[in-house]
């Protein structure tokens, strides 16, 4: 809550903190805390799935919007770490990117089934991540199975609106607003992965910090591929 990022020091609990191990690049490290956390707390907190499945689970079908931005591109590496079938959306020019990162299925969210959010295999979704913005709950709702859950990473009034009417009507289908709650141990998990191998941080670009206002300005324009790091140099 207290910030500090665009900063050449700031204060931080230890407990939030973890050491950067040799074979994780800065850049990779600046990564993961906000946005690698981000996913895997939506993942197995809000929507309780596990990472590591075993073959007599039940198969999951999970969809990632926006899967080529800065949480997306976690979600979809952490799901498949858990066999998870994974539907995702993006636009053209990021398909392959998001095909090379495990997604079983990617649709053009410009196409009329990409806004209509239809899996090209007629699955219906279980969890979906949802990245994007500007989705009602009405395109959601036919294409979730009977328990499906919506997480949504950056909740609005009225998403809060319809998880509230949810809980009301006893409905089975769920609209979930993520509260991100970041740990040290989360932390060391995601560096961990990044250092066997097993997922990676994309970087979109890379500007100093004299040059931030450049940075964030390519943030808010919301067609960053992966991540946008600021560097000390």
């Amino acid at each position: 809550m207290n910030g500090g990022g665009l900063a050449e020091y700031a204060v931080v609990s230890k407990t939030l903190m973890v050491e950067r191990p040799p074979e994780v690049s800065a850049s990779e490290g600046a990564a993961l805390p906000m946005a690698g956390l981000t996913a895997l707390q939506a993942l197995t907190k809000a929507a309780g799935l596990k990472l590591e499945k075993s073959s007599t689970d039940k198969e999951i079908n999970v969809l990632v919007t926006a899967a080529s931005g800065g949480v997306g591109h976690f979600a979809v590496q952490l799901a498949k770490l858990g066999n998870i079938h994974v539907t995702a959306t993006c636009g053209a020019r990021n398909i392959e990117l998001v095909k090379s990162l495990g997604a079983d299925e990617v649709i053009d969210y410009k196409t009329p089934e990409g806004a209509a959010l239809k899996s090209p295999s007629g699955r219906k979704y279980d969890v979906v991540i949802h990245c994007a913005t500007n989705i009602p709950w009405s395109i959601f709702e036919p294409n979730l199975s009977e328990n499906g859950k919506v997480i949504d990473m950056t909740p609005r009034l009225r998403a809060f609106l319809t998880s509230f009417t949810k809980k009301l009507t006893f409905s089975k289908k769920k609209l979930v607003p993520l509260f991100l709650a970041p740990k040290g141990e989360n932390l060391d998990y995601m560096l961990g992965l990044v250092r066997d191998g097993k997922i990676k941080a994309v970087i979109d670009s890379k500007f100093p910090l004299a040059k931030a206002e450049e940075a964030w300005a390519k943030i808010m324009d919301g067609h960053a591929t992966g991540k946008i790091i600021v560097t000390s140099e």
